[in-house]
């Protein structure tokens, strides 16, 4: 008899077990602020990368484009995106306002310490490990398309 590991069933196990635990409690860090994590990643995207379109946004939220575009609605209204004026109408690009990278900056200082909480006893060298292979995991699954 062969006996097959299930450590990947494991691994997924826990790591289901992980995320929607860590997005609530993220949320309810974020609602301090008035936010969502949606509105939340948009942020750290334009504000670490620059301006954006709303394709690059839906593709680095693994996102459809209309879930983006309501998402970037609200930020507008609420003054912290901007549309960049263009040349192409089908193109909307987007970039942060004055308000919405100081927005950014306190909401920071709040999920760092919210980060730094739940990594309380995890080593530097473990975490950049996980990283590591979270990044080779989200790889294989775009690799794997819809096969």
């Amino acid at each position: 008899m062969v006996i097959i590991s299930t450590t990947y069933r494991d691994f997924f196990h826990q790591f289901l077990l992980l995320y929607r635990p860590f997005e609530h409690h993220l949320n309810i860090e974020l609602a301090k602020h008035d936010l969502y994590r949606a509105q939340w990643s948009i942020l750290f995207y334009l504000f670490n990368n620059g301006s954006s379109t709303l394709v690059e946004l839906s593709h680095y939220q693994s996102v459809e484009k209309p879930t983006v575009t309501r998402t970037i609605n609200r930020l507008e209204e609420l003054g912290y995106v901007e549309q960049l004026p263009s040349k192409d109408k089908r193109e909307k690009r987007m970039r942060l306002t004055p308000l919405g990278t100081e927005v950014y900056e306190n909401v920071r200082v709040t999920v760092d310490a919210y980060e730094e909480s739940i990594l309380k006893g995890i080593s530097e060298e473990e975490q950049l490990r996980a990283i590591q292979l979270m990044g080779e995991i989200r790889h294989n699954i775009l690799e794997r398309g819809d096969k």
